[in-house]
């Protein structure tokens, strides 16, 4: 094993998987076996979340089960055959995803992971826990963007990670969330669940034990990152994860696979140019973005925003404005079943003079455009390749900072369609608009997607 992908070498941080559920939904496709055990792409669920935990140094997993238990004893064994300590415990009634963990807790490490036991997951755990381990939360929650916000729990953080708030679904119309989808996927510390008197029944770790521990001030630390983790408990689950199997769609999907990235601008290349965007309001799709941005990532291609936001410094936007108003924008893409891998903003201006600004932020920085700071901060966070990435916009800066960064570069008519002329750097390519430039890029230069 690489040493940059062990977690660490001790028992203490193991993983608990929820097997107890019954999965009638998928009744048709499980022969009667827990759905844990349902087979896709030509092995069980829970045998690729053996695979994940072993090729990270996760050593123990303890199973939760109830229906079908039997089975999934015999299927586990001692997980010796796998390199794991495998165990699994039984309900001794249906008690919730939360409440088998808390009634287990005497029976767990200090800390944990948590994995539900129907879903497909491949995540760089390594970098999952270390964010948690920075963080010195109770709890880390895994967070990732979807193309369904409409109907899923989103979770809003603070520019620490720290999770202010937890919202279930159906959200109210015009509500400014972020497309930041709890996934089902937990580190835990057990003196968080041990420290509150639970209410006896069944216990939801969405419905009840986050938002109750939120309640209680407890440190709870959002973990943000586009990688796959998809429930699989329906026929239409099961045959989506299969097809995402197939074309190699959960395979590079981890953030220990480099892959390029499609850059794009915001204002005038995702957005209508109407000057300064302050409020979520002003912020209106150009038409064809959403259908441009699946193009792209169905390409294989990671997609970021890259974007200079001088409102912030001018002081006509907090950062918790500017933070709403790509919320906005991240629902209405997730309303066309779109959605970003990242979002960059630099919130700089090196010039001064202006009514309100804010001095702390009047500098000359590196990851204000042309500068290539922005680029490097999601390479790294993202693992990306810049050398196959491109950057599109519609202003000179944009070909400008691709050229500084050894990126290909694509200039649109939209917005200011280079009227700037601020820099004399000629783009590779030029467009109408962002969806032929998606065409093209997906059509002629797809990246080998991972087998």
């Amino acid at each position: 094993m690489d040493e940059d992908t062990a977690i660490v070498n001790t028992p203490i941080v193991d993983a608990v998987i929820l097997a107890g559920g019954k999965g009638a939904r998928l009744a048709a496709r499980s022969n009667g076996l827990p759905k844990s055990l349902v087979v896709v792409g030509g092995k069980a669920l829970l045998e690729y979340q053996f695979e994940l935990l072993a090729r990270f140094g996760i050593q123990g997993a303890t199973l939760l089960c109830g229906f079908g238990a039997a089975a999934i004893r015999e299927f586990c064994g001692d997980g010796s055959r796998r390199g794991l300590r495998v165990r699994c415990i039984d309900e001794s009634a249906p008690l919730g995803t939360a409440g088998a963990v808390i009634a287990a807790l005497d029976e767990l490490p200090e800390e944990f992971f948590v994995l539900y036991g129907d879903t497909m997951v491949n995540v760089d755990l390594a970098r999952f826990y270390s964010a948690h381990v920075a963080s010195s939360a109770e709890a880390t929650l895994f967070l990732h963007p979807n193309d369904h916000p409409w109907d899923s729990d989103l979770v809003e953080t603070d520019e620490r990670g720290r999770i202010v708030a937890i919202h279930g679904y159906p959200h109210h119309e015009g509500a400014a969330l972020p497309n930041q989808v709890n996934a089902a996927l937990y580190i835990v510390k057990a003196r968080a669940l041990r420290g509150i008197a639970w209410p006896s029944g069944p216990l939801d770790f969405a419905k009840n034990v986050f938002p109750r521990l939120l309640a209680e001030g407890v440190h709870l630390n959002g973990y943000r990152s586009p990688e796959y983790v998809k429930d699989a408990g329906t026929p239409e689950r099961l045959d989506r994860v299969d097809a995402d199997l197939r074309s190699g769609a959960v395979a590079r999907s981890n953030l220990n696979v480099t892959l390029p990235a499609v850059f794009l601008d915001r204002d005038g290349t995702i957005n209508e140019e109407v000057g300064y965007v302050t409020r979520p309001e002003q912020l209106k799709l150009i038409p064809g973005v959403a259908e441009a941005i699946k193009l792209l990532r169905a390409a294989g291609y990671r997609v970021v925003v890259i974007t200079n936001q001088p409102v912030v410094a001018r002081g006509e936007c907090t950062e918790a404005e500017l933070n709403r108003v790509h919320n906005h924008m991240d629902t209405l893409l997730g309303g066309e079943g779109a959605f970003l891998d990242g979002i960059y903003a630099c919130p700089h201006h090196p010039d001064k003079g202006f009514a309100g600004e804010r001095i702390e932020l009047k500098i000359d920085c590196d990851c204000r455009k042309p500068r290539g700071g922005l680029i490097q901060r999601a390479r790294s966070e993202l693992n990306l390749d810049l050398a196959g990435s491109w950057l599109i916009g519609d202003r000179t800066s944009d070909v400008e900072t691709a050229r500084n960064c050894g990126l290909r570069s694509v200039l649109l008519r939209t917005g200011a369609g280079g009227g700037d002329g601020r820099y004399a750097a000629r783009p590779d390519a030029t467009f109408d608009n962002l969806l032929d430039a998606a065409r093209l890029i997906a059509a002629r230069s797809a990246p080998e997607k991972a087998p």
